[in-house]
Order: C-alpha cells, then structure tokens, then sequence
C-alpha cells in the first residue's frame, strides 16, 4: 500500500483538498492529511474547516513518503513560504517519489525549485509565473515521470485518480473510478 501526504495550509481549496485525499484513499492509498500551522482545524477558501490527521512536524517524522500532494487555492503562497514544505520536496524529488500539484499549487514548485524543465500544467491565473521555468502545458492532468500536476477544482478527481495509476497501477485506478461511477 502506497503512503502519502497532503499538505493543508491556511485557505487551501477545499475540494482539491478533500476530495483528492477521498479519492486516494478509496483506491487504497494510505492518506495522512497534515497541517502546515499544526494538528488544529484550519479553515479553507471557501470557510469550509478541515482538520488534519497531524502537524507538518508530526507528519514529518513518517518520511519517506511515496507521494508528497499539495493543493491549490490562496493557501499555495503559506507552502511556498514554508522550508519544511522545501525540505519535504527536495527529498521527494531527490528519491524520484511522486509530486502531486494542483491548481495554483505548481507556484510552490518553482519557489523551492523543483522539478525545474519538466512537463506541467497549472491553474491559467498562474501560467505566466512558471512558463519560463517548465515545458508549461494546457492537459488537464500531466504527468512527467514522478510528477503530476493539474489545473483546477473542477479536475480533481482526474488528478486523483492520475495518482492512484501513478502509485497503485492502471487497473486500481480503473477500478476505483468504476466504483465511483465515473
């Protein structure tokens, strides 16, 4: 069983969030949900609360993981501030475990950078910050290698599900969203 971790920062888009972290546990992936400012419930884009599994420090104490995902929304600019979300990534990257973004989450890539030269795709608000540094594409999910990125809520669950063939295989991932009805 595949382990991994997504990272919920201050104004994270929800459904990127949740719905990411349901998908991959539905296709059998072991999902610790972690918070950048602690264990307490951290209040979404949209005013939805999640809370985490665990702080970022706790979090950290279960590396490696076999994916390390982050969500979108204003929340990107806290991960993209943040060395331990650097520390988190580069060992990522350095290992060749995967690397989920969505949404304007890519931002956080090019600030701790990595994955530079790769293929990706991003939230359009945001493609003019990483069209230099990456093959920038309009896909609604990428994938280049370890790394997979997408574009916005409204493929979440294709980004998922993208991970879930990435981690678990093409069949987990087809049975997984057969189940879903989709």
């Amino acid at each position: 069983m595949s382990r991994a971790l997504v990272i919920l920062a201050e104004g994270a888009e929800e459904i990127e969030t949740v719905t990411t972290v349901d998908v991959l546990r539905r296709g059998g992936v072991q999902v610790t949900l972690c918070g950048l400012g602690g264990s307490e419930p951290i209040k979404c884009s949209r005013n939805v609360v999640v809370t985490p599994d665990k702080s970022i420090d706790e979090a950290m104490l279960s590396v490696p993981y076999d994916a390390v995902i982050l969500p979108g929304g204003p929340g990107h600019t806290l991960l993209a501030e943040s060395s331990k979300v650097k520390e988190l990534l580069v060992a990522q990257e350095s290992s060749g475990k995967v690397i989920g973004a969505i949404c304007a989450a890519p931002v956080v890539l090019l600030a701790h950078g990595i994955c530079l030269g790769r293929k990706l795709t991003s939230y359009p608000a945001v493609k003019d910050k990483l069209v230099d540094k990456y093959q920038y594409t309009e896909s609604r999910v990428e994938v280049d290698g370890s790394l997979v990125t997408s574009r916005g809520p409204g493929t979440t669950i294709e980004f998922a599900l993208k991970l879930i063939e990435v981690l678990e295989g093409p069949d987990v991932a087809k049975q997984t969203a057969t189940a879903m009805i989709i």
